[in-house]
């Protein structure tokens, strides 16, 4: 199934959830260093970094409804990528409230709690990341019909692309 929202030839959704997973991740290690005793200004940079992969994390969600929502229901594929959305869902509910906490409080700092929350997070964030890749690499979401080892580039309109010697 090929997916519904793309820029010059490639799926959008692959290519914003990269930004949310290296920013959360990032963060969570950052609060784990800054805890233990690291440099205080870790736990502002980790804040900062919850922030910007919230954003990140809605604008791939809004990407990767549209592949969901072209998913034929019924299919295994549909299962999964709803497991993925609601995991997905889960991560940034998680990290939105760790979010609000340091919002409101005098430091930008992460207590044991708020990290044990993070962690979770994470754990629930790795499982989604996997059933994303079982989406694309196993049941073939969001990749092009055209595909394969020999498939001509993406930014060549299709009636201009030939196999090698064809004339």
């Amino acid at each position: 199934m090929e997916s519904r929202l793309k820029i010059l030839g490639h799926p959008v959704h692959p290519m914003l959830v990269m930004f949310p997973v290296g920013l959360l991740v990032t963060a969570v290690l950052f609060d784990i260093v800054d805890t233990v005793g690291g440099p205080d200004f870790l736990g502002e940079v980790a804040y900062w970094n919850i922030t910007v992969g919230l954003v990140g994390g809605l604008l791939a969600a809004a990407a990767g409804a549209f592949d969901l929502l072209a998913i034929p229901s019924g299919t295994r594929a549909k299962r999964v990528a709803l497991t993925h959305a609601a995991a997905n869902v889960a991560v940034v509910l998680l990290f939105a409230a760790v979010w609000v906490v340091r919002l409101n409080a005098d430091s930008r700092a992460a207590g044991g709690a708020l990290i044990a929350i993070e962690v979770v997070a994470l754990a629930i964030l790795s499982v989604s990341a996997w059933l994303g890749g079982e989406l694309v690499d196993r049941l073939g979401v969001g990749v092009d019909r055209e595909a394969g080892l020999d498939a001509p580039s993406s930014l060549r309109p299709p009636a201009a692309t030939q196999r090698i010697g064809e004339v």
